[in-house]
């Protein structure tokens, strides 16, 4: 019954979402000029599948708030593309931008996004940390029930996954975060050698808007490594 309750409540938070893009005035594809204030930074933030720009809103405020620049990829649309595909949009974005001491703040696939631009298109080492919410690092069981090739990327068989659920050197700058029930990523989010961070919060997205994960926002966009 309490993971059913989850289920409803994640899935009303994510219709919540959806509302809140259709609501919003604000511009995707604005650059910030740059971070304001002592210790801030620039923040690029990374949705997941099926997932628009502007879920990731309630973390931009509170990153903005904090006087640091937020960054979205509206390119990628609703995150559909191949992961390889989406880490080169990103990529582009810290390039164009000349973005330095970045943190990559991601929601599930957009983790693996954020990894795939960390191992194979960061020579410049832009990126300084990936904060990885509830991303499916050893792939997810919907992979195999569902036959749509958005879902099936996540076969923990595919070489993609096996490349970045691997233990790697950037692995030390990546903190996974995960709740204590995901129906997507019913394996959990679990990164060998990375920072793992287990919330008392259930469901695979509502966590987003939660008061433990601003909490640990606000501590992760202050440390650097």
């Amino acid at each position: 019954m309490a993971r059913a309750g989850y289920w409803m409540l994640d899935y009303g938070y994510s219709a919540r979402s959806e509302l809140r893009g259709l609501a919003t005035a604000r511009d995707p594809s604005r650059r910030d000029s740059g971070a304001v204030g002592p210790g801030a930074r620039p923040v690029v933030l990374l949705p997941g599948v099926y997932e628009r720009w502007h879920f990731m809103l309630p973390l931009a405020r509170q990153l903005e708030d904090l006087g640091h620049a937020v960054f979205f990829v509206p390119e990628l649309g609703r995150n559909l593309l191949p992961i390889d595909e989406s880490a080169r949009l990103v990529a582009g974005l810290l390039a164009e931008n000349d973005l330095r001491d970045v943190l990559l703040v991601a929601h599930s696939k957009g983790g693996l996004i954020g990894k795939y631009v960390m191992l194979r298109l960061d020579p410049e080492q832009r990126v300084d940390h990936l904060v990885a919410v509830n991303t499916p690092f050893s792939g997810s069981v919907w992979a195999e029930r569902l036959k749509v090739p958005s879902i099936r990327i996540f076969d923990a068989a595919d070489l993609t996954m096996t490349f970045l659920g691997a233990r790697s050197p950037v692995n030390e700058r990546i903190t996974s975060v995960f709740g204590s029930y995901d129906q997507n990523v019913p394996a959990g989010s679990v990164l060998p050698g990375a920072r793992n961070l287990r919330l008392a919060v259930g469901g695979h997205s509502r966590i987003i808007g939660s008061r433990a994960f601003a909490a640990v926002l606000a501590e992760q966009v202050a440390r650097r490594g």
